[in-house]
């Protein structure tokens, strides 16, 4: 088999010298930067709410080629603005790039992590089914649970946060808009009963259990609650 050439930068007119090549590669990475800047958060280092919307769309019709459901997961830092009035809004920008890090840390590298808004933030699970979704939103919990913040003066700084999740099956006639707004409630449904937990269809009583099929429901109640 030959190997594949790596594509070398030419001079248009074909002079072996040419002056412009290095203005070209440098134009080159600066585009890249400047792309890559644009769809980043700069505090967190995540990717923002401008690629979210971007990967969500491809992610989805993705899902529509591949027969393959979409997994997202929203979180919302609990008492987040309790720690900006105690500690300051330093302590808080450090929480937000502390939890970013676990985040980024703790997930997959298909997995897509992005900063939503304010204390909020979004992971695309693409190819996932909704209990394993629920597994990874469960070890991102706890893990952010267990991992408290040191602070300059010595103390630290516990953190817990809230989560929904959802998947969205090829099959749904379901807009990236739906699909959003429907994980949106399962987190409200978690700062509602009492935050630093996972919420999800057929997380709560036997009302949505018929919209899962039998291998996630006996893999989402194989398990008691928070574990």
């Amino acid at each position: 088999m030959k190997e594949k050439k790596a594509k070398k930068d030419f001079c248009p007119h074909g002079f072996p010298d040419c002056p412009i090549l290095g203005e070209i590669r440098d134009l080159r990475d600066a585009c890249a930067r400047l792309s890559h800047q644009v769809e980043t958060d700069g505090l967190t280092g995540l990717y923002n709410y401008r690629h979210f919307l971007k990967a969500l769309e491809t992610e989805m019709e993705r899902s529509r080629r591949l027969g393959l459901p979409t997994s997202l997961i929203m979180i919302d830092i609990d008492h987040f603005k309790a720690v900006n009035d105690t500690y300051g809004h330093e302590a808080g920008n450090r929480v937000l790039q502390h939890v970013g890090s676990i985040w980024r840390t703790h997930t997959r590298k298909i997995d897509i992590a992005c900063r939503y808004g304010g204390e909020e933030f979004v992971i695309i699970l693409p190819t996932t089914r909704l209990y394993r979704a629920v597994n990874t939103a469960q070890r991102l919990r706890k893990t952010l649970e267990e991992k408290e913040l040191p602070l300059a003066d010595g103390t630290s700084i516990s953190i817990t946060a809230s989560f929904g999740v959802d998947a969205c099956d090829p099959k749904e006639n379901c807009t990236e808009e739906e699909f959003v707004d429907r994980v949106d409630r399962f987190l409200m449904q978690a700062k509602s009963e009492g935050r630093n937990r996972v919420c999800h269809r057929g997380s709560h009583g036997k009302t949505l259990t018929t919209e899962l099929s039998r291998e996630e429901r006996e893999a989402l109640f194989a398990s008691k609650p928070g574990d």
